[in-house]
């Protein structure tokens, strides 16, 4: 496997490419216009955003544990020092197309996006959770796109960096909203996952696991069904309006009233039976999440 190559400047991206540098913490690309610059087993990393969309790729992007070959037009985002790694070549095309949109964080700096942008959890999400567009959303993220490269070609001047990241603000908010549909129209398939997820936290209880391994965490869930902690939690949310860790502390404190009243464990014991390192942070949390202590509880019923 090929060393990692990372890209701390935007002028690198366009060194790839071939493409001149038109600011140096912006860049976007139409890929129609360059030859495929990746090769294959290549693996990159930077310091910067990545957005990309490509109807075709004459090479298969391997982002986390899954390829994504862009057929079908989908959109990924990746956010500084992730690794985008070519997997496998397939046939070049005539009709390829796309573009892709780079931004340094440093171009956020004072700006209230500069607070924001970690908020837009679609930039760790992995390719097999890609955006997946109408010819609609294309349009409109694409003339999101052509705004931020019209505005490249302006001299910079005191209204650039405003003018530069209220358009990819815009651009992200509009990302936010589609995967907000993708979420509502994939809610079949959605379903089937809230399920899975509920049946792996009542097995995880009901065998004694917390004892063996501890806690159950937002990774270990999200490892059951094969999706990145953050997109499990969006997905959940949306679903069932409780992120991941919110609904392993309801099936963690349910467990916990079920063995209240139905024992004579001290709530010492049954903290470390619920895979707690410490028993007072299982009292602050069942008191958070009841209102009472785990004494009160077992008093009152």
């Amino acid at each position: 496997m090929k060393s990692i190559i990372h890209l701390k400047h935007i002028s690198e991206i366009n060194q790839f490419v071939q493409s001149k540098t038109k600011h140096p913490l912006v860049s976007v690309v139409d890929f129609s216009k360059v030859d495929e610059y990746l090769e294959k087993d290549m693996r990159i990393s930077s310091d910067f955003y990545v957005v990309m969309f490509k109807n075709y790729c004459s090479n298969h992007l391997k982002y986390g544990r899954q390829s994504l070959d862009f057929q079908d037009g989908s959109l990924i985002c990746i956010g500084p020092k992730q690794v985008l790694e070519m997997d496998t070549e397939i046939e070049k095309r005539a009709d390829m197309m796309g573009w892709g949109l780079f931004f340094h964080p440093d171009i956020l700096r004072g700006t209230s996006l500069a607070q924001t942008i970690k908020t837009y959890s679609f930039f760790s999400y992995e390719v097999n959770e890609a955006l997946h567009l109408s010819d609609k959303e294309k349009q409109i993220l694409h003339d999101c796109v052509q705004k931020i490269e019209s505005e490249l070609t302006e001299n910079i001047d005191s209204h650039s960096q405003t003018l530069i990241v209220s358009n990819i603000e815009l651009f992200l908010n509009y990302c936010a909203r589609y995967y907000g549909r993708q979420f509502i129209t994939r809610k079949l398939s959605n379903s089937n996952i809230v399920t899975q997820i509920e049946s792996v936290l009542y097995s995880f209880f009901k065998d004694n696991q917390a004892q063996k391994i501890g806690l159950p965490s937002v990774k270990y869930l999200a490892n059951q069904v094969n999706l990145l902690a953050s997109y499990l939690s969006d997905l959940l949310k949306k679903e069932t309006g409780m992120n991941a860790q919110d609904l392993i502390h309801y099936h963690l404190i349910e467990e916990a009233k079920n063995i209240l009243t139905s024992s004579n464990h001290s709530v010492s014991e049954i903290a470390y039976s619920l895979g707690f390192e410490y028993p007072q942070y299982f009292s602050k949390l069942f008191k958070l999440k009841t209102g009472q202590t785990p004494n009160a509880f077992r008093n009152i019923h």
